[in-house]
């Protein structure tokens, strides 16, 4: 598990663009029969990517957690952007197709990761936050209906449209786990997806105090990229951010992105506040 320690704006704002990229973007996230972990000091998330090929996967506390297992003071949330996969949790078998999600509660103590197809292997794609209670296992179905009492579909309020092909900013914003849908102590997530011809996201762009974030981008050829811009809305900095790789947003830094061509990107917030929409707005004229 990988150590990233939390920065100030005070001293992000003197990096150059090889301190940004050490600080805040992790790749190599999915690499065959192996779990890539980050844990950041910034409100305790953890995230990272599972991709099992030839064999299982366990998922471990390690000496970092301090922990008899990964989830006794943790809850986690999972969705898979590769081929069709399996979560076994506690001698369940949650069958996790590609773009569907899960939820497991605290408490749960064996974890392991399995894909269907080796030459068409899950990626897994997970964040965690700390927890101080339990709520049920819920498996989260994107395009299908539910089959089991554990199954939850993605609500219609909760697959949101927004913007417009003439602002480059279609969008779909799939809301996985959040209040109303999937009960947690501060963990959400959700998978956000642009439509042909638009490459802005998260625009007009925002703050959130109360909680952090991370993006996952995804969905791009290798030759592709998106300039993810960071930092205090008066002086914005960028990173470039290529397929599958990773980014810690601060709550002090707005996040936003620009691609060379058409992506996805998932989200995932830890924090005190679960209010999706609770976000300060950045007025388009005071970006620098």
């Amino acid at each position: 598990m990988e150590l990233r320690t939390a920065s100030s704006p005070r001293d992000a704002k003197y990096y150059d663009t090889k301190r940004l990229r050490e600080e805040f973007l992790v790749s190599d996230l999915f690499v065959p029969d192996e779990i890539r972990l980050i844990y950041s000091h910034i409100d305790r998330i953890i995230f990272g990517g599972a991709m099992p090929a030839n064999e299982a996967l366990k998922l471990e506390a390690g000496d970092e957690l301090r922990a008899k297992y990964f989830l006794e003071r943790r809850e986690l949330g999972i969705i898979n952007i590769g081929g069709d996969g399996v979560i076994k949790a506690d001698g369940v078998d949650y069958e996790i197709d590609a773009r569907d999600g899960l939820y497991l509660g605290k408490g749960t103590k064996d974890i392991e990761f399995l894909s269907k197809d080796a030459a068409n292997p899950a990626k897994f794609y997970m964040c965690s936050g700390p927890a101080h209670m339990t709520y049920p296992t819920k498996r989260i179905l994107k395009d299908k209906k539910a089959e089991f009492d554990y199954d939850v579909e993605i609500l219609p309020e909760n697959k949101k449209e927004l913007g417009s092909l003439e602002d480059s900013n279609h969008r779909t914003i799939n809301k996985y786990i959040l209040p109303g849908q999937v009960e947690t102590c501060q963990l959400e997530m959700g998978l956000t997806h642009l439509e042909p011809g638009s490459v802005w996201n998260t625009m007009p762009c925002h703050t959130h105090d109360r909680r952090m974030e991370v993006y996952l981008y995804f969905d791009m050829p290798e030759d592709a990229f998106v300039m993810h811009f960071m930092g205090e809305p008066d002086e914005t900095r960028h990173v470039v951010v290529r397929n599958e790789e990773a980014i810690i947003s601060p709550s002090w830094s707005i996040h936003s992105g620009s691609g060379s061509r058409n992506y996805s990107f998932i989200w995932g917030m830890v924090g005190e506040n679960q209010d999706f929409d609770d976000m300060d707005d950045v007025a388009m004229q005071d970006l620098r």
